[in-house]
């Protein structure tokens, strides 16, 4: 005569019921941040960037040789980054997400390539002289930049990639002496007009 067994499987390999919607829990919510938008853009930090830019661009425009101008922006470039990055993650910490988060992660990506091809064509530029070219290929490589990362952001951040673009490219093709006072408008101005927006509608 066959033994007689259980229709229900023994309860101690059943996995529990918690463990099932913690796994949808977790799903759903990886699923959401690679949809979802890069929020963490800091507003108040941007203005801050705007401030040392400012800054910056009084200084520089104090300077009587070339090397003293250029260390003054890359100093300037260097402080910005970190002003970006802890503002970010501070606001990313709020708001209890990961700065590096799907779009996050996405909008670092899109954003790294024009930065670093930047700092390879200001080398390139500065061996063959071409100084004044520098502050429009800033511009226009950040702004390009900002414009691919803002795919994966919210809406006014594009806004301000195509500004910066257009700065640039009326920086390229003015005289050279103006080209200090475009970054001034650019990485001063800009930063401090969108990043007044920013902190209004989507906080600091």
């Amino acid at each position: 005569m066959g033994s007689v067994r259980p229709i229900r499987p023994n309860s101690e390999s059943a996995v529990p019921l918690h463990a099932h919607a913690m796994d949808n829990l977790r799903f759903i919510r990886e699923t959401m941040e690679r949809a979802g938008s890069f929020t963490a853009v800091p507003g108040l930090g941007g203005m801050t960037m705007g401030v040392t830019a400012a800054v910056a661009a009084a200084l520089a425009a104090r300077q009587v040789n070339f090397e003293a101008w250029l260390a003054i922006w890359l100093s300037e470039a260097f402080i910005a980054l970190i002003i970006g990055v802890t503002a970010a993650g501070r606001k990313a910490r709020a708001a209890s997400t990961e700065l590096l988060s799907g779009p996050g992660r996405k909008f670092a990506v899109a954003l790294a390539p024009s930065i670093l091809v930047g700092g390879v064509l200001t080398f390139a530029l500065y061996r063959a002289g071409l100084h004044a070219m520098i502050p429009g290929v800033w511009l226009m490589l950040y702004g390009t930049g900002v414009l691919a990362g803002g795919a994966f952001s919210v809406r006014i951040v594009p806004v301000m990639g195509f500004c910066f673009v257009l700065l640039g490219t009326a920086a390229v093709f003015s005289p050279a002496p103006w080209g200090n006072w475009f970054l001034a408008g650019g990485f001063g101005g800009l930063h401090l007009i969108f990043g007044a927006i920013i902190a209004v509608r989507y906080g600091g």
